[in-house]
């Protein structure tokens, strides 16, 4: 018996996960007529985290469809902004997302990360145990039964990496309210009560002080506040613009 035969066409945001030959138009597929819709994208390369609906023959379909011969499907991105049903928006960063982790918290974003590597079977089960949204390039982690909810980070560089997330999800902002450090919640402090935490040149010239709730670290307005302001004052821009 002939394998069915679908027709599959990848919308252009996700073309950088197939082949050459399948980001231009539809192209021809054989599938095994057992498997899922779902399935079938996957083994393209496409991890079903960046993936919106799913369109075969002009109606909208879920991925437990199972192709059948002759049936044109249209993969499409995931709508923005994309709505994360079921908890609180927070994110769980992996090894190599660290300075996109720091400026999340920056700006109050609930943003846990791993220094170490834990490895992708445990990734994806803190994901799922504390309901975050895993953010990470690595597409194998991504396509993991077991995450709760995931996202691909398309570029390599920081400042895109941080409004593409920003645009995706929306998330609230509330910046100077998280330690960029360890993620806690961060408290207004005395010079005193932070004493033990500074060199004298911070005890003479500042006196406006943060504590973190969870580390203890000390937070103000020191040498770098320049830099960081301009990252919240754009991500404010975003929001509003």
């Amino acid at each position: 018996m002939k394998a069915p035969e679908i027709h599959v066409e990848v919308a252009p945001e996700l073309a950088l996960f197939v082949p050459h030959a399948r980001r231009a138009g539809a192209t021809p597929l054989a599938t095994d007529g057992v498997s899922t819709l779902g399935h079938v994208i996957e083994s393209l390369g496409v991890p079903l985290t960046e993936v919106g609906a799913l369109v075969v023959d002009g109606r909208e379909v879920p991925v437990s469809h199972i192709p059948a011969d002759g049936e044109s499907v249209t993969v499409r991105p995931v709508a923005r902004p994309q709505h994360i049903p079921g908890a609180p928006l927070r994110f769980l960063l992996d090894v190599h997302l660290g300075t996109l982790a720091r400026r999340l918290r920056l700006l109050g974003v609930d943003a846990a990360y791993e220094s170490t590597d834990l490895g992708d079977p445990a990734l994806a089960t803190l994901s799922a145990t504390e309901r975050r949204v895993m953010l990470s390039r690595d597409r194998g982690l991504l396509r993991r039964r077991e995450l709760w909810a995931g996202a691909y980070i398309y570029s390599t560089h920081p400042e895109e990496q941080l409004r593409d997330v920003l645009d995706r999800f929306a998330p609230d902002l509330h910046p100077w309210t998280r330690c960029t450090a360890c993620n806690g919640l961060l408290k207004p402090a005395t010079k005193e009560e932070v004493a033990d935490r500074l060199e004298g040149g911070t005890q003479k010239s500042y006196d406006v002080f943060a504590q973190c709730d969870a580390c203890g670290r000390a937070y103000w307005k020191g040498a770098h506040h320049e830099k960081l302001e301009a990252i919240v004052r754009e991500a404010l821009r975003m929001r509003t613009g």
